[in-house]
């Protein structure tokens, strides 16, 4: 049974995008059925570059990203998620559409991070910023693929994604 996780930041450009492209990278490298999804409630029509530059760098694959909304993972014929990770203050805050979920709703959680693009420093600044994120983002997706997704109750898995987020 593949876990389908959504994760959600209000321009589906950066922080979004680095949490999909990681969860995915590091779900293949370990033969996990987890598959990682990104929305936006406002998507920005765009990727930023220097999201797709350090998931690059890091070898993951970026094909088919794209900034995308939230509603598409709420109709009809949408994965059945299991997950809903918030990451960034202004998403966690508004209310989503309501998503489907094999069991109910899924399990929602706030891993918030900082906004790279609007990290100090010029371009090398921003740039620096998102590898950073980058790293915090996948060492944060390596945690989540360590869990026994596929056996542990809602209670269980809200626990253990808050003790992720360091709650």
């Amino acid at each position: 049974m593949t876990v389908d996780v959504l994760i959600l930041c209000t321009h589906n450009s950066a922080r979004s995008i680095l949490a999909e492209g990681m969860l995915n990278h590091w779900a293949k490298r370990l033969a996990r059925d987890v598959r990682g999804h990104s929305a936006g409630s406002q998507p920005g029509g765009r990727v930023n570059p220097l999201a797709i530059e350090v998931l690059h760098e890091a070898g993951v694959d970026t094909s088919g990203f794209r900034s995308k909304s939230w509603d598409e993972y709420a109709s009809p014929g949408a994965p059945a998620l299991s997950i809903v990770i918030t990451v960034c203050d202004s998403a966690a805050a508004e209310t989503c559409p309501v998503f489907i979920a094999a069991g109910g709703q899924p399990v929602r959680v706030h891993w918030g991070y900082s906004d790279p693009s609007g990290a100090e420093g010029g371009e090398e600044g921003r740039r620096r910023a998102f590898e950073l994120t980058r790293q915090a983002i996948g060492y944060r997706m390596l945690q989540l693929l360590a869990l026994p997704l596929e056996t542990m109750d809602r209670p269980a898995l809200q626990a253990a994604l808050n003790d992720i987020a360091g709650r």
